[in-house]
């Protein structure tokens, strides 16, 4: 295979797949892969290479981890990357973006859904804006479930209206970005961290390339509701401490309210002479200032718990050795030996 050394002016490209439930779908995304592993041409004419597939296992409950170990035997650019437990989709492709080692890195999902041909659209993309992180957006839409994409869409218009408005308006796990901006990010990033937003700290600007939708592989999904809530949950709170400040301007608001219904009291039990009977309101005032303040709690808990667990140095995830020869298999295949 021709490398970098041979070529100086041919973009190498690392292309990094998380791996959790990826039994039945990540052998056909490493034989689209392979045809890209020989030098190509954008349709700009920007030459490019796929110099090494890394393989993020992220142990999940399927058969993954025998499947990778059987793609590394058969292809040399085939590189596996083991994580000690699951650690999410997040922090795994963070763990494979500082493992890399090409010009660039291209991140897509282990279902399928993203096409290796459109690395060549991202690419030229790059070039054409002169940004160093280029994000994949399927027209018409991902091609998911109705709610996910609600649920995703929802999410998305929350942040850049309310949060960060100037990271960029669309963030996809389909992404190409500089080798150096993605492995200084992959090293540096802390416990929780949301990879998209972590990657708007260090680029100046990111764009947008729309590419043709493509269904995914059938299999069986690991997105709950429950984890794209946590996905959420994590993009809020690496938005930096904009939430804090919508709490302050919720508990103002809620001052104010308080102040004025006061003075609207105090005026009819003055100037009228009327009696409010109360009990109604009290228990709508208490309620609703209540929950103002156990929202303004429990968003400054998940704040300090964000600082905790990286103030404690929990790792965002920690590589080990192949797992059918680590410390223990061998020590294990010893005693059976005897």
């Amino acid at each position: 295979m021709e490398t970098q050394s041979d070529d100086p002016f041919l973009a190498t490209i690392s292309v990094v797949v998380p791996v959790y439930r990826g039994e039945s779908t990540i052998a056909r995304v490493v034989g689209e892969l392979e045809r890209f592993t020989k030098p190509s041409t954008t349709n700009n004419g920007v030459g490019y290479v796929v110099s090494e597939v890394l393989l993020v296992n992220d142990s999940g409950p399927d058969n993954s981890a025998t499947v990778i170990n059987a793609l590394a035997d058969k292809h040399d650019w085939v590189r596996p990357v083991w994580l000690s437990r699951n650690f999410g989709q997040h922090a795994a492709t963070l763990a494979g973006m500082s493992s890399s080692t090409s010009d660039w890195i291209v991140t897509i999902d282990e279902d399928g859904q993203h096409d290796p041909v459109q690395i060549a659209l991202l690419l030229d993309k790059a070039v054409e804006e002169n940004s160093s992180l280029v994000y994949a957006k399927f027209a018409g839409g991902a091609p998911h479930s109705k709610w996910r994409n609600i649920f995703s869409t929802t999410a998305k218009w929350f942040y850049t209206k309310f949060l960060s408005p100037q990271d960029g308006e669309f963030f996809s796990s389909f992404r190409l970005m500089s080798g150096e901006i993605g492995r200084s990010v992959g090293a540096y990033a802390g416990s929780g961290v949301y990879l998209d937003v972590a990657l708007t700290w260090v680029v100046e600007k990111s764009v947008v390339c729309e590419i043709p939708p493509r269904a995914e592989y059938p299999r069986q999904t690991g997105f709950t509701f429950k984890r794209l809530l946590s996905h959420f949950l994590r993009l809020v709170l690496s938005s930096g401490t904009r939430p804090l400040r919508l709490v302050s301007i919720i508990g103002s608001f809620s001052f104010l309210f308080g102040v004025l219904y006061a003075a609207y009291v105090l005026y009819g039990r003055v100037v009228d002479g009327d009696l409010v009977a109360g009990w109604t309101t009290v228990v709508i005032i208490v309620s609703t200032t209540s929950g103002v303040i156990l929202l303004s709690l429990g968003i400054l808990a998940e704040y300090l718990g964000v600082v905790v667990r990286n103030a404690i140095g929990r790792p965002l995830y920690l590589i080990r050795s192949n797992p059918n020869n680590d410390a223990l298999t061998r020590a294990r295949n010893s005693k059976k030996s005897r």
